[in-house]
């Protein structure tokens, strides 16, 4: 036995072999310096979304939607004092400082028309400041009867008031204006709040929810991050005894992430909400690579191996299986390609890459640094419980299966529980200063999600024909009615408080003129009237072609979103009228969004699968453990998905790409399992000792492997933004599912199908 193999470049010339991996992650990282983030919702749309694509459209057709809102809550719960409305008015007057505002409305600079002596008179509602109280019945008594107002810009229960101001937004990347905005915006929310001590200012509004996800995605990236660095390296020093090994984990870990994000900013992919958290998945990833070359390092050294023998075997034993599971989860975050969402297809291909640039520095830059500063013999590992667990599971094997069968059936009939529900104003816990914002709107206006519908005359000044104005009128009535719907904004109602006021404020006269000249005359006059920044630019289009309705709607979920646009629009067509109906709004974009997610993931996983299961069948050689293998990475799954249908029922498009993405994951400790079996069935020990043999190698490794990536998902299942957390919570289901079966249901099923050959008889101590 005096021959000896030549030793890998690795472990040959450890030094050569480090510093070479530090030159690649310098130039790798010379391409982070063309990163940047964008934390506009945008990021979730591909281009051509159709309902981008007509959201987009209507913006340039009509005023941008894009808006800031200040919602002004008194003390008082009564807004009509005259410090509230005081108060409104000085905000109206800051908010038109903000940056790129092309429009404010508010209670103070409504434009109230009544007739004076034959004239129509418009001027704003609260043109200064009040001085006393006698006006505030005036005022409102206006607002009470006046649609355009009551329950959007005051609240029903007159508890609060609402400033608007709409924002132009550039094209292209927003991040950097909208973190402008919302700054400006919250120094005017501090000095009013300073002003009028007796109110609370809450900041709603597109601009805020997009700041709101660069907020999230600023503080997952601060504290997330470092603290899952740290509680991965604590544990693995805890639970292998060593810290060096923690180091030496943490380094692969650190090299794979800088050459992860150097190789992005190299093709010029953006960081989002959802690729910061691919350190986060690449670090769990790739620790699970180390600790079972490390285990195996120590379980060697257990057996007397010497040290640089300890990490030439483990390299050797645990090559093909890290192989095989880096390859496997690296097919199933690239499966969120599929995905209909740019940044989750982002955020895949990240993962993917730094989940094989892992597996090579696991195999090679690792064992490098053990040849440097070999581990202790001392510290070796005890199977003993595993042994212990593998001898009670062959013992009662048939009893195990069918028990283990019967719950995950059971525990997987809950996953029919699910729905797909995305409600994108709750993308954010309740730590979310903008969460927080909404839950009091939701509580006082009834939310702040809407749907815009454009109805087309294709005919300039179309939109003043009778026929047209009164099936414009049956549909604005038919949306006030919807229990969904908060308030609609609609020109009819404006038409109709002009015929009033041109009729001596005679309320007979408070309908639509009967005559398509005399709707002409009253829009021309009036848009006449209005003051700059003030005009029917967010209802009319320029040529008075087309018209929008505006439906202010609850924080509905995708189905009940979607389900309003389908009745609107089948109720408008019933009509029978010439014209068209479109819809769009960043509410409804995210409700088709997570639908369509849904449907593209499904053939996502299907292909992932297939690719999982062909890999999975080549490297074992075997159809018998292939099909064994892939029952059992099916029903962690399962069990997740039905877990998640007790605990909760809801689905966001998050959590669609969960089944591709954990695909992989899972897959990890199926394969070693299944190949430590294989390898003492190939020295003829018997289906029940084979079991055995591969708890006593693996079972530690494994158990290891699955409490450092629960950790680390655990501390994405901490993050403020929803998206993240629930994909944390659900990864972190599946993955604890995935140990359980492959330590109950697999071993279990692989005594029953290997042989009638009882083991030998011995201690399994």
């Amino acid at each position: 036995m005096s021959h000896k193999s030549k030793k890998p470049f690795y472990l040959a010339f450890p030094k050569a072999s480090l510093v070479f991996t530090l030159l690649v992650m310098a130039l790798a990282l010379i391409g982070a310096q063309n990163l940047y983030f964008r934390g506009d919702y945008k990021v979730f749309f591909e281009e051509s979304d159709p309902q981008r694509v007509a959201f987009e459209e209507m913006q340039n057709v009509f005023n941008k939607t894009e808006n800031v809102a200040f919602m002004i809550v008194p003390k008082s719960n009564d807004v009509f004092n005259q410090d509230t409305l005081n108060l409104a008015y000085d905000i109206t007057e800051a908010a038109w400082q903000l940056p790129l505002s092309t429009r404010v409305e508010s209670i103070s600079n409504y434009q109230h028309t009544y007739d004076l002596d034959g004239d129509l008179i418009v001027e704003d509602l609260l043109f200064e400041k009040l001085q006393n109280s006698e006006e505030l019945a005036q005022i409102e008594k206006v607002v009470d009867s006046t649609p355009e107002i009551f329950g959007r810009l005051v609240s029903k229960n007159k508890e609060a008031l609402v400033v608007d101001t709409t924002i132009q937004l550039p094209e292209g990347d927003q991040t950097k204006a909208v973190i402008e905005i919302a700054t400006a915006a919250k120094a005017i929310k501090a000095e009013m709040l300073e002003r009028y001590p007796d109110h609370e200012i809450y900041l709603t509004g597109m601009v805020i929810m997009n700041d709101a996800f660069a907020v999230a995605a600023q503080s997952d990236a601060e504290t997330l991050i470092p603290a899952m660095f740290l509680l991965i390296f604590v544990s693995i020093a805890i639970i292998v005894r060593s810290v060096w090994s923690a180091v030496f984990t943490m380094a692969v870990v650190i090299a794979s992430i800088a050459i992860t994000v150097g190789l992005t900013g190299w093709v010029g992919i953006y960081l989002s909400t959802a690729t910061v958290n691919a350190p986060t998945m690449i670090t769990t990833l790739a620790v699970a690579d180390c600790i079972h070359i490390i285990v195996g390092v120590k379980y060697f050294l257990s057996k007397g191996f010497s040290a640089h023998n300890a990490i030439e075997q483990s390299v050797k034993v645990n090559k093909k299986p890290i192989f095989i599971t880096s390859v496997t989860t690296a097919i199933g975050f690239l499966m969120l390609n599929f995905s209909a969402v740019p940044v989750l297809a982002h955020l895949g291909n990240m993962t993917a890459l730094g989940v094989m640039l892992a597996c090579v520095f696991s195999l090679t830059v690792l064992p490098s640094m053990l040849v440097l500063k070999p581990l202790s013999s001392g510290s070796a590992i005890n199977n003993t419980l595993f042994v212990r667990w593998g001898a009670f599971v062959v013992k009662n094997h048939k009893v195990l299966l069918v028990f283990s069968l019967s719950t995950i059936v059971i525990i997987s009939a809950f996953a029919m529980n699910n729905r797909l529900n995305d409600v994108a104003v709750k993308y954010f816990d309740e730590r979310s200063t903008f969460r927080q914002a909404v839950d009091v709107n939701e509580k006082i206006f009834g939310g702040m999600s809407n749907i815009d519908f454009v109805l087309y005359t294709d005919t300039p000044y179309g939109i003043t024909k009778n026929d047209f104005l009164s099936d414009v009128a049956l549909f604005s009535e038919w949306l006030s009615k919807r229990e969904e719907v908060n308030h609609v904004l609609t020109f009819t109602d404006t038409l109709k408080r002009l015929n009033k006021n041109m009729n001596g404020d005679d309320e007979a006269f408070h309908v639509i003129p009967g005559d398509s000249e005399l709707a002409s005359q009253y829009l021309l006059l009036y848009e006449m009237s209005l003051p700059f920044g003030l005009d029917l630019g967010n209802q009319l289009d320029i040529d008075k072609s087309a018209l929008r309705v505006i439906a202010v709607i609850e924080n509905l979920g995708s189905n009940e979103i979607t389900q309003l646009e389908k009745d609107a629009k089948a109720f408008f067509n019933s009509l029978e009228n010439k014209y068209r109906i479109e819809a769009a709004s960043p509410p409804l974009m995210f409700a088709h969004i997570g639908e369509r997610n849904m449907k593209n993931m499904v053939w996502g996983s299907v292909l992932a699968l297939a690719l999982i299961s062909g890999l999975i069948l080549f490297a074992l050689r075997s159809i018998k453990l292939g099909a064994a293998s892939l029952v059992t990475n099916l029903l962690p799954a399962a069990i997740g998905f039905g877990v998640w249908g007790m605990v909760s029922g809801e689905i966001n498009m998050a959590l669609s790409v969960v089944i591709s993405m954990t695909m992989g994951i899972i897959v990890d400790d199926t394969v070693h399992f299944s190949s430590k079996y294989q390898t003492a069935r190939k020295e003829n020990k018997s289906a029940h000792e084979s079991v055995i043999f591969a708890f006593s190698s693996v079972g530690m490794a494994l158990t290891t492997t699955t409490i450092v990536l629960t950790l680390g998902f655990a501390v994405l299942a901490s993050s403020s933004f929803m998206l993240n957390a629930h994909m944390g919570i659900l990864t972190i289901i599946i993955i604890v599912a995935a140990l359980i079966v492959d330590f109950i249901f697999l071993p279990a099923l692989l005594a029953w199908i290997g042989d009638d050959r009882q083991p030998k008889r011995e201690s399994y101590t």
